[in-house]
């Protein structure tokens, strides 16, 4: 007999997986809408359902008896998730607050109306079908530039760097709509979550410093090293802004950029946990999942304070190594502080099957066992 849920989560990724601990601890069940019977979460969520999340069929299934609904991930049409609306079910966070996680250009202008600091941009021949059209586009907004894909891309996939017209014949042929932005120089990146409750209370986590390897995030330190305190200030100000102004339910993470010359600028946001908050489960009163759902079920949200001095977290990405357990034991033997997290994945090359996290008092002592551990998972 299947038990009505408290809440239904669409996607199957690693980030609902990780919904189900603190769910399990407060007592509460989760259904998902899983992409297949293995995927990450649905190997620890019992209570699933295999379909696809453009399908509204599919949908209706899966958060059939369920009062609320959030996401492992920010693609499902929001027609759908109106009808789901319409029909009772309260999505958090709304069609209206995740427009601007699914469309960057849609994003960008609405920052920029809150006065929020981005990036010089601009939305690139939403009618054109024409690479020369394109190319007068970029001529006037000028060259080096960024150039992204205004929906779909991730981890780096749908972002070219463009220093001149030669450049452009792959950012057209993907398409899609095209968002042009300045190439910033900065100094490294940054990011912030906030949990949010339908009633508007908030609770903000430690700026972060997030390290990039061809644009996926390897490594996260938390909190950033030698940050500026009006600077973290300012970026939790931000964050704080944007969940409020946009009436966000449930974490919105913003990844940030700390210029050379001493400003913060807003890159990217997400709403739902993130990877730059993935040390929180280790390294923080509660984690960013926990607040989570404590935020989407309209709980009281739990305190965001850092447990350590630092946490680091490293991803595991996909290597030589293939028989993960084995190299989860070795590098539990090798380092018991240590905590590894698997996410039940077959290993491919650059592919985020896991992530380590390490904490104390000593900045360097903590990076260097998180790496080591994470190399052991990665390469032996």
């Amino acid at each position: 007999m299947t038990h009505q849920p408290d809440l239904a989560v669409i996607g199957g990724g690693q980030l609902a997986r990780m919904m189900q601990p603190p769910a399990v601890g407060l007592g509460l069940r989760l259904r998902l809408l899983a992409e297949g019977p293995d995927v990450s979460a649905a190997q620890v969520i019992p209570d699933q359902v295999v379909g696809d999340h453009t399908s509204i069929d599919d949908l209706r299934t899966a958060v059939a008896d369920a009062p609320v609904v959030t996401f492992d991930h920010e693609h499902v049409p929001p027609e759908h998730l109106r009808t789901l609306a319409a029909e009772g079910h309260a999505c958090r966070p709304g069609p209206e607050a995740l427009l601007y996680a699914q469309d960057k250009g849609e994003m960008r202008v609405r920052l920029s109306l809150l006065g929020i600091p981005c990036p010089l941009f601009e939305v690139l021949g939403r009618d054109s079908d024409d690479l020369d059209d394109l190319v007068d586009d970029m001529h006037d907004f000028g060259y080096p530039a960024v150039v992204k894909t205004t929906r779909g891309g991730y981890d780096g996939k749908g972002v070219w760097v463009v220093r001149g017209p030669e450049d452009l014949a792959e950012p057209f042929a993907s398409g899609r709509e095209l968002l042009a932005e300045e190439l910033v120089d900065f100094r490294r990146e940054l990011s912030v979550l906030v949990a949010r409750r339908p009633n508007g209370d908030t609770v903000t986590y430690p700026v972060v410093e997030s390290r990039q390897k061809d644009g996926v995030c390897f490594e996260v330190i938390a909190p950033a090293p030698d940050l500026a305190p009006d600077l973290a200030a300012e970026a939790r100000r931000i964050a704080t802004t944007i969940a409020t102004e946009l009436d966000v339910t449930g974490v919105l993470a913003v990844e940030l950029y700390e210029t050379t010359d001493g400003r913060i600028l807003v890159n990217e946001l997400a709403m739902r946990p993130h990877n730059t908050g993935h040390w929180s489960i280790d390294g923080a009163f509660t984690s960013q999942f926990e607040n989570h759902v404590r935020a989407v079920l309209d709980l009281p949200l739990g305190p965001a304070d850092p447990r350590q001095p630092w946490s680091v977290m490293v991803n595991v990405l996909g290597g030589s190594v293939t028989d993960l357990p084995a190299a989860r034991d070795a590098a539990l033997e090798a380092d018991p502080t240590v905590h590894v997290h698997l996410y039940g994945k077959p290993v491919k090359p650059g592919r985020k099957v896991g992530h380590v996290t390490a904490t104390g008092d000593d900045l360097d002592d903590v990076l260097g066992r998180a790496r080591a551990a994470a190399a052991l998972l990665t390469d032996g």
